[in-house]
């Protein structure tokens, strides 16, 4: 069976796993105040070019995102979000069990935009209605599109134009940065928002998400909240050796320019034979549409998500790319297509 189905479903890049294994009979300090993820956050404040950022490090994307929403948020405060948000759609009402509200917004591309922030703070106007203070984008989202400088930028000028929190869920941000037509860059990004994290678990890491705090308001207190929210992991040190090892030499990009690519070669492959695709995406998930019979062959031997019926005789199915996939799996399920 090859696996289309996610990013996440193999171990560890060898580099990753060598670095684990160099490290692993060395002592050093518990809850992420090792040397490790001194060094892991030191190579990440390089590449954002911001020594002033604050770096935490997590061992999944659902506790990161809780934690930082937790620390931004007061108890009346509510977070506007696309309604295909992670958050909202498959994090099992974390941020609700919180205590906060998420205001949604229907995208056809996923990606939210200036006048859905202003849409809701007209219908959140008063003391009877929680107050919107964050703004939850992902980049890339989770339909593949990703943002270009200059949306991100009318996103920041509208955020802080309100006061309002801007907060990116980089869970695939290396094939967002990665991707053909991105226009933007790690600096820029850092430049734009309040906070960041930086995805591991989807790009070759076993686990862990690096968190990246620039607004000096959410920084006060934070590992308190981190630690009460379960995020500070005693053996923090692992999350830190594969983030030294991700961003040491370039590796953290690499990995995401191949999954890329791969995805380039099946979606090229797919468009060659005639097949559509239900949203123009240029990362690691696509979405081609095809007949219901050729797709039920195909899983005899392919593992893929099927995303959403579109009529009686096709359905929409997604395929994602990842950083262990080998070339030969594209070249085998286009060739079976």
């Amino acid at each position: 069976m090859i696996f289309f189905r996610s990013d996440y479903s193999q171990g560890a890049h060898p580099e990753v796993l060598v670095a684990l294994v160099n490290t692993n009979f060395e002592h050093a300090d518990g809850y992420g105040k090792d040397k490790f993820c001194e060094s892991a956050a030191n190579l990440i404040k390089q590449q954002i070019q911001n020594v002033d950022a604050d770096i935490h490090f997590f061992a999944g994307g659902t506790p990161t995102n809780f934690t930082l929403i937790a620390a931004a948020l007061r108890k009346h405060e509510a977070v506007i979000s696309p309604k295909s948000g992670h958050i909202f759609m498959h994090e099992t009402g974390a941020i609700e069990a919180r205590g906060h509200k998420i205001i949604t917004h229907v995208t056809e591309t996923g990606k939210l935009l200036p006048r859905h922030i202003e849409e809701s703070l007209l219908e959140h106007e008063d003391e009877h209605m929680v107050k919107p203070k964050l703004v939850y984008i992902t980049n890339s989202t989770e339909i593949g599109t990703i943002y270009t400088k200059a949306e991100l930028t009318e996103l920041s000028k509208t955020c802080r134009k309100h006061g309002l929190y801007l907060y990116v869920d980089g869970a695939r941000l290396g094939c967002a940065l990665t991707a053909k037509g991105n226009d933007l860059t790690l600096p820029e990004l850092a430049s734009l928002v309040d906070a960041f994290y930086i995805g591991g678990t989807k790009n070759g890491a076993l686990l862990g998400e690096a968190l990246v705090i620039l607004n000096p308001e959410l920084k006060p207190d934070f590992r308190y909240i981190m630690k009460q929210q379960s995020g500070i992991l005693a053996k923090g040190r692992i999350v830190g050796v594969q983030f030294e090892a991700l961003f040491k030499d370039g590796l953290y990009f690499k990995l995401a320019e191949h999954s890329n690519r791969l995805a380039d070669k099946l979606r090229e492959g797919i468009t060659a034979k005639g097949y559509s695709f239900l949203v123009d995406s240029p990362t690691n998930q696509i979405f081609p549409i095809m007949p219901k019979k050729l797709v039920e062959k195909l899983e005899e031997k392919y593992f893929f998500f099927r995303w959403k019926p579109i009529d009686e005789e096709n359905i929409c199915i997604r395929l994602v790319t990842s950083w262990g996939l080998n070339e030969n799996g594209v070249t085998s399920f286009l060739s079976d297509i």
